[in-house]
């Protein structure tokens, strides 16, 4: 199996890049959604956006991430030894705490129910930039 290694770390990168994009396009969408008036032509538009955004790239992208990324930990479970896996593993539970937020907050859009100003959504946008960022220089750099 570990003849297979590079192309499970491969399609593992694909898809932690396609979570990626979504968690960094939803809470721009939720900016404008802020926004908009409720039950408006924009807001109706943007529900769908965030539904399909979420349901069918954000979800799926994480799923496959995490099963691609388990993969590799099975295969090389000595990565379990090194701290800067710990630590990488720590800004993904940090990461999919955003994903939860960002989810929760696209069934109050949903519901026309938000209640935070677009200003939220332009700092929250930020965490998965942040955690992103966190997470490629360990990997690469392995710092400790």
């Amino acid at each position: 199996m570990t003849e297979f290694y590079p192309w499970i770390k491969a399609a593992h990168v694909i898809s932690v890049m396609s979570w990626m994009a979504g968690m960094l396009y939803l809470p721009r969408l939720f900016v404008y959604h802020a926004d908009a008036a409720p039950g408006s032509e924009l807001s109706e538009t943007l529900k769908l956006m965030e539904r399909r955004l979420l349901r069918f790239i954000i979800n799926p992208a994480m799923i496959a991430s995490f099963l691609f990324g388990l993969w590799m930990l099975l295969l090389d479970p000595v990565l379990l030894e090194q701290s800067w896996m710990w630590v990488k593993l720590l800004a993904l539970v940090g990461l999919t705490g955003v994903h939860g937020a960002l989810a929760r907050w696209r069934r109050f859009f949903e519901r026309d129910a938000n209640m935070l100003p677009a200003r939220t959504y332009r700092i929250v946008n930020e965490l998965p930039t942040l955690l992103m960022a966190i997470i490629v220089v360990l990997v690469i750099v392995r710092p400790f």
